[in-house]
């Protein structure tokens, strides 16, 4: 059996998400099992190469997890030929500068969404990337999420009927950090870093709705900055002053309706920090990260309103649990496994930079709403 080798520059897994899906579930998880198979019966080694800025932590991540090459020279590590692929998850606004140093150097591009802080600089990777001839790619993961994915397998067998509705609710108390710390990292609630979960959390509803209900056509967020003040890693206060909740609706191609709350300031009262409801004319479906659940129509109870009397139906007892017919692998390491055969056999990938800058597009066009108090339609972006 043929071993392939793919250098791979890491940069920004220290966090936590980068740390533990990216480089823990994904990468490493990838070589542990062998590496990702390739038609011819060849196998693709992933070689990671943790970069960060601070050299105390990125050792001590290498060293805890088995990585022998880290650095904190990006420039260095874009210089060697024998790392072929850049992937980025540091902080959004960064982002822009760091990818095209990396597309400059001819390294093939993965990174996480928002691939850039702004429309025009998402645009710009993609038509860079494209001119350079990288192959290219962004975080899409709950396109892989099991629920998600039982979803799109109910799409294709008929069973919503004609869909008419999504209804999402997405979010959790996000701690202050002042007597108890924080579970998100404090760029995310300032402005000036790229912080606000409409721009993280859009760029995740674009390619949610595209791929598994149908395009999305129209926007209306009202946003909203409810704790302004916080406490940082280093336990010292800063200003909260970025969105920590919104509330959008979504005109999608073909009628239906779409609608999500999001927040980092709710307590959670549902079956999981996500949910989605699909309302159809022949059944309705609800879905978390992992689980689904289904009404069809033929099992559809028939309340009557009655305000004077107790609630006779259990309305959680009327629906029916779809089952896990298959093995569900991590979401990250399958998008990362059909991205590696992509770069070396040009497999289909479509989650490329181009529709990352979908997710920006739409994340600016919620936020413009929210300024001017309008409905925004969403135009066609450049192939």
């Amino acid at each position: 059996m043929t071993e392939k080798r793919l250098g791979i520059i890491m940069n920004g897994v220290s966090g936590r998400m980068g740390t533990n899906q990216h480089l823990i579930r994904s990468v490493l998880a990838l070589r542990d099992q062998g590496g990702v198979g390739l038609a011819d019966g060849s196998r693709v080694m992933p070689d990671p190469i943790l970069v960060g800025r601070d050299e105390g932590r990125i050792s001590a991540l290498a060293r805890a997890h088995g990585v022998k090459r880290w650095t904190t020279d990006l420039d260095a590590a874009l210089a060697n030929r024998d790392d072929a692929l850049f992937f980025d998850t540091a902080t959004t606004v960064g982002r822009h500068a760091l990818v095209l140093k990396a597309i400059a150097a001819g390294k093939h591009i993965y990174c996480e969404k928002p691939s850039a802080a702004t429309l025009d600089d998402a645009l710009d990777l993609y038509r860079r990337a494209k001119a350079a001839g990288v192959k290219h790619g962004v975080v899409q993961d709950k396109l892989f999420l099991p629920g998600i994915m039982k979803l799109r397998h109910l799409r294709d067998s008929g069973f919503f009927g004609r869909i008419l509705q999504v209804k999402g609710e997405f979010g959790y108390w996000v701690f202050e950090g002042d007597w108890q710390q924080a579970q998100r990292p404090s760029w995310n609630y300032r402005k000036k870093d790229g912080g606000g979960i409409i721009l993280d959390m859009l760029c995740h509803w674009r390619y949610v709705l595209d791929n598994t209900f149908a395009p999305v056509k129209a926007v209306s967020c009202l946003g909203a900055n409810f704790i302004t003040k916080r406490w940082d890693e280093a336990n010292k206060p800063y200003d909260s002053d970025t969105d920590d909740a919104a509330f959008v609706t979504f005109q999608l191609e073909g009628g239906i309706v779409a609608h999500f709350n999001m927040s980092w300031v709710t307590r959670v009262r549902r079956d999981d920090l996500l949910t989605i409801q699909v309302d159809g004319t022949l059944g309705s479906a609800v879905a978390g990260l992992t689980h689904c659940r289904i009404q069809p129509r033929q099992a559809t109870p028939k309340p009557v309103w009655n305000p004077d009397v107790p609630q006779p139906i259990n309305f959680y007892d009327t629906w029916q649990d779809v089952p896990d017919n298959r093995a569900y692998d991590n979401a990250f390491k399958a998008e990362w496994e059909l991205f590696i055969r992509h770069v070396f056999e040009g497999t289909p990938f479509s989650w490329n930079l181009r529709e990352g800058a979908k997710g920006v597009q739409l994340a600016e066009l919620g936020l413009k709403s929210w300024a001017e108090r309008r409905w925004m339609n969403v135009p066609d972006l450049e192939n």
